[in-house]
């Protein structure tokens, strides 16, 4: 009977398991090694008779036989299987495009894929050398492996691939030089090295044998020497990078024998001399030339300018000489870019008529006569900069019509005349900045229709009359600097609505009345200046409630009343109240000799600094002093006997405690109200609020009832033992002292403020503001994080971002923070974010690197980003992917590393959801959907941030402008165009904001 029931029982199941065909067998296989978290794999059934209708895969009509496998996307990883997938005869493609695929590639395996035509692998884990048998494949046509991590150098047999037409080595490890050997593969139509550590070396001029070569990119490939002139035999070139390297001399005259071509790329090189003279008229399909940022001298050759080109960029060259007309009458020119030249003469007076022109930026060069009148001709202008050349005459009125406007600049011109009524109130303008020229009339009250606008910028003209109540209606307005003009009657009450409201400076004008009383709604104002006019009045008590406020001056006017206690809430770098007519008694913080000038010029202040009060004698104020020093110095013996005695009898009473108090030395960064020994008696174990590898944090509670966060940095036996190499490194670093010396000369209110520091032999103490909400990480990824709401995101997503732009673009010379992550954030009372925690930090020189070289990777998982793992390359593109990650962060509510995600990090797992299960997987669920709109924008912005390639990365600054974009709810969208399949943003430099003019 059992022997009956095994037989049935096999012949009920046998036939499901041999239908499926030799080929299914092999994929069944395949899917088993796999790690497959997203469930790709799921209707890869076992009891199909063949795997023709699986997903990703193809087969032959006819044979039935397996001819593709496409596994792009599919968040699986493990081993490449080779030695499976070369088994199938008739296999001609394979894709595992951006999946988590390991290992190496075994020679011995690959060498038995003899049919196979297409293999893509970018985008993955692999390691290892580069399998030379690749090369031995007798039908491979396409090979991209871009994207892994690839080391030593390119196989020297790679040069006799007998049909292969794209090579894709984009973004990995490899070294050595770029070999002359690559141009004997003359089938070879795509060549992509960029972004790989080669040595320095030369283009080989042997490239142009590839006759049948289309694209050729060797973006930052570390390329020295000249171009040579054989890559002028390129006739079939569309598409030439040479960009970011270290080419020198001029740009050879045959490059104009590329009658193929529509884009030559060759910024941030080192090019010298002019550009060639004549042959671009052959160039009739050329549509894009980038030469910026080299030292090219000379004229912009006519026939350059006469060609159909879409964008045009030459700007940080020395150029010279006039831009010819006949630029004006290409049809599809979008983009031009010249600033930081010397060219001269006017502008075409038809630019624009016949060019669908969105990017104009002509600055610092020497252009005079008129802004030409039809920019705007085509209704598409986004932005027009022309900071610091002779323009004169007035701004056409044409440009007042022109509804895409979102970036006016014309600082630093000879303009004049009213400013058109309808440039205020454009809808879209972000930025409009008309400073240094000889502008009149008034601010017209059509700027209530600019709802978008962030910055107004008028200084130094000849405005006259009255800052319209309209002003007030501005919710997105950032900053308004209006001073040095002739604007008069009192401030409009609507200003105290300007609740993002970051600068206001209208000194050396003719603003009568009073300040306005409710001001406490400028929480964000951090400078104010209102000096050299006749403002009359009391200091408003609410002026002590604005907490980042740190620059004050209010001094040249007719104030009246008694200086506001609550000033003394504040945390001013700068304070100007003298040549007033202010009485009283000088708030006690302040009753200082430092702060002697802030207070000349007012005849009724009273109090105890030195030289302020006129009513007393020399005489007296003599024998006051003296008084006054005697005391002081016999209470300076008893303290200091006092100390020494209690001092002694702590030693004595703890002998074993670490702390050696009379071995302190204190550094100080600002104006303390405290000493290391009121720090020092408050480290105990009840205080401790944080624990991490480096120290333990403190919360000391001051006798002026102000608290501190206090770092403690672990000792050296405790270091030595716990810490990592970077820590270790970073603590016995000689110029500790000058570092944490630059880090405390930050003055920013989205960085973390930095006290002083004490330090010991074996010791260091950092005292820092103290933050109530602590970091961002540990309340986003807790039970607490319903407490976050969109606006508040957003606005920490705002403060962090602008942190780091200053960093970045505002610290001389720059800072590259290293360690940008949400426990890096931290968070005050009104949830405004601070950067924090610079241990890692890294002044960067005038060459973009950094002081020192990085001998070891800074940072923490899922925030590093690619480039800096593998080269330890450090500059800002590496602190702008970290932020991309905590953007994320904001937007998904999730951690940056899980195992939920496998061998993934989250960058990976969003792109991957958006892609399988679309945005409503990707955003925290705790976030209330009426905001979906704008987080979607703010994700965008978080993608970009952490593109694979660096270059795509947009600077702080533009992120910064994005994410204010963003907030104005002008719904505009970062601009973008693909290159080679890939989404990359027109802005890879930060052209619009090149610092022309801060």
């Amino acid at each position: 009977m059992f022997f009956h029931f095994v037989l049935l029982f096999l012949s009920l199941s046998l036939p499901f398991v041999l239908c499926l065909n030799q080929e299914g067998l092999i994929l069944h296989k395949l899917k088993t090694n796999f790690d497959d978290p997203d469930n790709f794999f799921s209707d890869w059934n076992d009891r199909d008779e063949t795997p023709c209708h699986w997903r990703g895969v193809e087969c032959d009509s006819i044979s039935r036989s397996v001819t593709s496998l496409d596994l792009s996307n599919a968040n699986i990883g493990g081993p490449f299987p080779a030695a499976l997938l070369c088994r199938m005869r008739n296999l001609t493609f394979i894709s595992l495009y951006n999946n988590s695929v390991s290992s190496t590639l075994d020679e011995s395996e690959i060498a038995s894929c003899q049919s196979i035509e297409h293999l893509d692998l970018a985008q993955n884990l692999l390691t290892g050398a580069l399998p030379s048998t690749l090369a031995d494949l007798p039908n491979l046509k396409y090979l991209d492996l871009t994207g892994n991590n690839f080391s030593g150098e390119i196989p020297a047999n790679f040069g006799s691939f007998p049909k292969l037409q794209v090579l894709g080595l984009v973004e990995n490890l490899l070294e050595g030089t770029i070999p002359a050997f690559l141009g004997n593969i003359s089938s070879l139509k795509q060549l992509n090295l960029s972004y790989n550590l080669f040595f320095p070396g030369r283009i080989p001029p042997e490239l142009g044998n590839l006759t049948n070569l289309e694209i050729l990119w060797l973006t930052d490939c570390n390329l020295i020497g000249g171009i040579p002139d054989s890559l002028g035999r390129l006739s079939r070139l569309t598409d030439l990078d040479l960009a970011l390297n270290g080419l020198d001399g001029p740009i050879p005259s045959s490059l104009t024998e590329l009658r193929s071509v529509v884009q030559i790329e060759l910024y941030n090189n080192s090019l010298t001399g002019e550009l060639p003279s004549v042959g671009w008229s052959n160039m009739t399909a050329l549509r894009r030339i980038d030469a910026s940022m080299n030292q090219l001298t000379g004229t912009i050759p006519a026939e350059i300018c006469q060609l159909p080109l879409e964008s045009l960029n030459l700007y940080e060259n020395s150029l010279e000489g006039n831009l010819h007309e006949s630029i004006a009458n290409s049809p599809n020119l979008y983009e031009l870019r010249l600033f930081r030249n010397r060219l001269g003469g006017n502008l075409p007076k038809d630019l624009g008529i016949n060019s669908p022109l969105m990017w104009i930026d002509v600055s610092n060069n020497q252009f005079s006569g008129e802004i030409p009148r039809e920019l705007c001709g085509q209704g598409v202008l986004e932005e027009v900069l022309m900071i610091d050349n002779s323009l004169t005459g007035e701004i056409p009125a044409t440009l007042s019509e022109c509804q895409s406007l979102t970036r006016v600049r014309f600082a630093y011109n000879n303009l004049s005349g009213d400013v058109p009524a309808g440039l205020w109130g454009l809808p879209h303008v972000s930025l409009l900045d008309l400073k240094g020229n000889s502008f009149s009339g008034e601010i017209a009250k059509t700027i209530a229709g600019a709802a978008n606008l962030s910055s107004l910028i008028l200084s130094k003209n000849r405005f006259s009359g009255y800052i319209p109540e309209e002003i007030g209606f501005l919710d997105n307005l950032l900053e308004f600097s209006g001073d040095d003009n002739a604007f008069s009657g009192s401030l409009p009450a609507t200003v105290v609505n300007l609740g993002q409201l970051g600068k206001l400076d209208l000194h050396n004008n003719q603003l009568s009345g009073e300040l306005p009383k409710k001001i406490h709604s400028w929480k964000k104002l951090y400078e104010l200046n209102l000096a050299n006019n006749d403002l009359s009045g009391n200091i408003p008590e609410e002026i002590g409630s604005l907490s980042v406020l740190n620059y004050l001056d209010l001094s040249g006017n007719r104030l009246s009343g008694k200086i506001p206690d609550g000033l003394q809430n504040l945390k001013l770098n700068q304070l100007n109240l003298s040549n007033n007519r202010l009485s009283g008694a000088i708030p006690p913080l302040y009753a200082k000799v430092t702060y002697k000038n802030s207070f000349l010029g007012n005849p009724g202040l009273c109090g105890d600094i030195v030289g302020l009060c006129n009513g007393r004698s020399e005489s007296s104020r003599s024998y006051a002093w003296l008084l006054r020093s005697i005391f002081v110095l016999a209470g300076l013996v008893l303290i200091v006997g006092l100390v020494w005695f209690y001092s002694k009898y702590m030693k004595f009473k703890n002998a074993k405690k670490d702390l050696d108090k009379s071995k302190w030395t204190l550094m100080s960064f600002h104006k303390l109200g405290f000493s290391e020994y009121e720090i020092l008696d408050a480290l105990d174990e009840d205080n401790v609020i944080g624990t991490g590898s480096s120290g333990k944090v403190y919360k000391v509670v001051l006798s002026n009832g102000e608290a501190v966060a206090v770092k403690k940095l672990w000792g050296k036996t405790k270091f030595a033992d716990e810490t990592s190499d970077v820590e270790k490194a970073n603590f016995q670093d000689d110029g500790f002292a000058a570092e944490v010396e630059t880090l405390g000369k930050i003055r920013h209110k989205n960085i973390v403020k930095l006290w002083c520091c004490c330090t010991t032999r074996d010791s260091k103490l950092l005292v820092y503001e103290y933050m109530p909400n602590g970091s961002l990480g540990d309340l986003l990824h807790s039970n607490k994080s319903g407490l976050l709401d969109w606006p508040i995101r957003y606005k920490i997503a705002m403060d962090a971002a602008e942190g780091i732009a200053y960093l970045h673009h505002d610290c001389v010379p720059p800072i590259v923070h290293r360690d940008v992550k949400s426990n890096n954030i931290l968070l005050d009372g009104d949830y405004g974010a601070r950067v924090a925690d610079f241990g890692v930090a890294k002044v960067v020189d005038a060459n973009g690197k950094a002081t020192k070289s990085m001998s070891v990777i800074a940072g923490s998982c899922g925030y590093i980003a690619p480039e800096y793992a593998y080269t330890l390359r450090v500059n800002e593109k590496s602190d702008i992917y970290s932020f991309g990650v905590v953007i994320l962060e904001l937007v998904t509510g999730r951690l940056p590393v899980d195992p939920e995600y496998g061998e993934k990090d989250l960058v990976k797992w969003v792109c991957t959801s958006l892609d399988q299960k679309g945005i409503e997987h990707v955003i925290d669920t705790k976030l209330d959907s009426c905001f979906k709109e704008e987080i979607c924008k703010v994700l965008n912005v978080g993608l970009l941030c952490t593109s694979p390639l660096p270059i795509n990365r947009p600077s702080m600054r533009r992120v910064v402008k994005m994410l204010q974009e963003i907030g104005g709810g002008n719904g505009n969208q970062p601009k973008t165009a693909t290159k080679d399949g890939k989404l990359t943003p027109y802005y890879y430099e930060d052209a619009s904001d090149h610092g022309s003019v801060a």
